[in-house]
């Protein structure tokens, strides 16, 4: 006999923002770490195929799920401690990013405001290492527990452990999100004390020279990332859609060099190591598909990373409308892009 919380035969639609249909065998909401523990232990349920989600903001489904949907719901944050240089600043995996960004700042605990306004959970936050205007969530994070759905035990992971890299970590490196292997439980930040501004990124800079700031507050860029942000992405409560579609290429400085040489407005980010960052929606719109509609889908008018469901699509509108895109990106610019959602 299945547990009360868990529902069979479960519609995703309303539980992905992208709003594609699927449904999955099995599905349920997890509000505590003992129901975890029920799951990995259930004799019909432990040597199903999990995944793991969120607010589903950063997913595409490709078609019905054959095994369990876990929907982390976990609750509570807080100051954990601080030292003379950070403040530990925790939250459980099914706290809502965006809130919990706002709750720092509130309560005096700045450095995730260029974070701000992220769709998703604190949960899914690491998995994709998110990132927005020059700051990532691995920048910050201190460590972090998972539950281990094979031998039902917590681990915990440093910063190190979940080998953060551009929008990816070992979570997603080692396909864990794919398999359930762990579900997040808890995450620790550690934000500094003696905080500096991270405002590098074209578009602050020019809406703080505007409103004529020179030395912003934490509130004053989270709130310039805000309205940013509402004037380029489209809400998916009013137009689905998965955010940003494509990742930015990191190409070769070489390549980098050639590319702005021809093209002087392309945007490009010197990396650490030497390769430079360029911007995916640059290349979509100047290679044409800015606005423009496939059928049910099409990249959105405002900001051209951004794949949208117009109404009634299904995974093969999106399958069509990313290959055309990305064909038509390397056809002008010799630039392969790769994909940023989970595949599921």
């Amino acid at each position: 006999m299945l547990p009360d919380f868990v529902i069979p035969k479960a519609s995703l639609a309303a539980r992905n923002t992208l709003g594609l249909p699927a449904r999955a065998e099995f599905f349920a909401s997890i509000e505590t770490r003992e129901q975890l523990a029920m799951l990995a232990h259930h004799p019909d349920l432990f040597r199903l195929r999990y995944f793991i989600l969120g607010e589903g903001s950063n997913l595409v489904l490709t078609g019905d799920f054959p095994g369990l949907v876990l929907k982390m719901e976990l609750k509570g944050r807080e100051l954990a401690g601080e030292d003379g240089d950070y403040y530990y600043v925790a939250a459980a995996a099914g706290e809502n990013w965006h809130e919990f960004t706002q709750w720092t700042l509130e309560n005096g605990y700045p450095g995730l405001e260029n974070l701000s306004l992220i769709p998703g959970t604190v949960g899914a936050a690491p998995v994709q290492n998110i990132g927005a205007y020059g700051v990532e969530a691995g920048d910050f994070l201190y460590e972090l527990e998972a539950f281990d759905c094979v031998s039902g035990e917590i681990r915990r992971f440093s910063a190190a452990d979940c080998r953060f890299a551009y929008r990816t970590s070992i979570f997603k490196q080692e396909g864990w999100h794919l398999s359930g292997r762990f579900a997040i439980l808890r995450v620790v930040f550690r934000l500094p004390k003696k905080w500096q501004p991270s405002t590098g990124y074209g578009d602050i800079e020019a809406r703080l020279e505007r409103e004529g700031i020179s030395i912003p507050a934490p509130r004053q860029i989270a709130e310039t990332v805000m309205a940013i942000r509402r004037e380029k992405l489209p809400d998916p409560v009013t137009l689905p859609n998965a955010g940003s579609f494509f990742q930015n290429p990191v190409v070769a400085a070489n390549l980098a060099a050639a590319l702005t040489g021809a093209y002087p407005d392309l945007p490009a980010y010197p990396q650490a190591n030497g390769n430079v960052k360029l911007s995916a929606g640059w290349l979509i719109e100047k290679a044409g598909w800015k606005g423009r509609n496939l059928g049910s889908v099409g990249m959105h008018e405002a900001q051209a990373l951004v794949l949208v469901n117009r109404g009634g699509a299904r995974f093969a509108d999106v399958q069509n409308l990313a290959r055309a895109v990305r064909e038509a990106v390397f056809a002008r610019f010799g630039i392969h892009l790769e994909t940023e959602p989970v595949f599921l």
